[in-house]
């Protein structure tokens, strides 16, 4: 199942899944960094899956495999599949008789489907997805409950929403200022590739004119926001709390870590990584590894910091200054000495 090899007893019963630290007999558990391998002396786990090849002298049974924490996946779903859904229609669930819905779909109970909208074959609607009007979904895909698919948005095939993700809901667009604030019609779709999961109250909104979208196998975490236009391209990693302005464009394989803030209209390239906390305020070429993050520190020490800032602009003008001056006595010098 994972290309492992077993170095001890190949004829163990393993019957759980379990952290290193709380694993028994009976369990097997996974060493996924060097700073578990602490645990390793007193841990009682059947089996240990590890990706290290110089492993210390242990009585323990271990699954050598490429890639420790992988290989736990695959059999961390093997003990734990995901929950099947009964097909069928509930009777509490309110379906517009113009709503295709595809073969072996569950709908539960207080869902709602709207006017030509279509549902994929397999798809799961839990309690109290609403999925309006010209809105398409998969095949294969999970809706987990009080998830909204705004009209006319497209949803493709294996797609995971979480509890609360709002999909195509209206782009922050004002034009004028004051009394004279107009609101810009948001009269543009979401499209989301297959393979994409999104995290619990997700936000992406439509666009203004046009399509924000999803690459396939982009994986969302909770409490994202990503503003209309956005594009977002195929397997990137964007982590909690991080907020993307409308029309930037993000490249394949990106990663953005948590509470990251990216302006409107830039380009983040391709294979780029941008740490926690940062905060992006112009274009990124390909494979570029950012971070900015404001580290806390004593709050006194804070403080003196925070009253220097305002003098930054005068001291480095006296710094220019004084470099110049050096600069000038020195040529003078050598002219000298010349």
């Amino acid at each position: 199942m994972v290309g492992g090899r077993v170095i001890g007893d190949p004829d163990v019963t393993i019957g759980r899944v379990a952290p290193i630290q709380d694993a028994g007999p009976g369990d097997i558990t996974f060493l996924g960094h060097s700073r578990h391998r602490r645990h390793l002396s007193s841990c009682k786990a059947s089996a240990v899956i590890v990706d290290d090849a110089t492993l210390p002298r242990s009585n323990l049974n271990f699954l050598h495999v490429d890639d420790a924490y992988r290989g736990f996946a695959r059999i961390h779903g093997l003990f734990n599949p995901p929950t099947a859904h009964p097909a069928g229609v509930s009777p509490l669930a309110v379906v517009d008789p113009t709503a295709v819905i595809g073969v072996d779909a569950a709908l539960y109970p207080h869902c709602y489907v709207g006017t030509n909208a279509r549902i994929g074959d397999k798809t799961v609607l839990m309690p109290g997805v609403a999925v309006e009007a010209g809105a398409q979904v998969g095949k294969g895909c999970v809706l987990h409950p009080n998830v909204t698919v705004a009209e006319r948005c497209r949803i493709g095939d294996g797609v995971i929403l979480h509890a609360g993700v709002v999909i195509g809901s209206d782009g922050f667009g004002y034009a004028g200022h004051g009394p004279q604030r107009l609101k810009v019609p948001q009269a543009g779709i979401v499209e989301i590739a297959g393979d994409v999961e999104i995290g619990a109250n997700t936000t992406v909104d439509r666009a203004t004119i046009g399509t924000t979208r999803i690459g396939a196998g982009t994986k969302i975490d909770n409490l994202v926001q990503i503003g209309h236009n956005v594009v977002i391209g195929e397997r990137c990693l964007i982590v909690a709390q991080t907020g993307i302005a409308g029309s930037t464009v993000v490249g394949d394989d990106v990663v953005i870590a948590g509470q990251v803030g990216i302006k409107d209209h830039l380009e983040i390239g391709q294979r780029s990584v941008i740490g926690p906390r940062s905060t992006v305020l112009q274009s990124v070429p390909p494979d570029s590894v950012l971070s900015g993050a404001v580290t806390a520190a004593p709050h006194q020490e804070w403080l003196r910091v925070m009253r220097l800032l305002p003098k930054l602009s005068t001291l480095w003008r006296r710094v220019s200054k004084i470099e110049r001056s050096i600069r000038t006595r020195t040529q003078r010098d050598d002219k000298g000495v010349s």
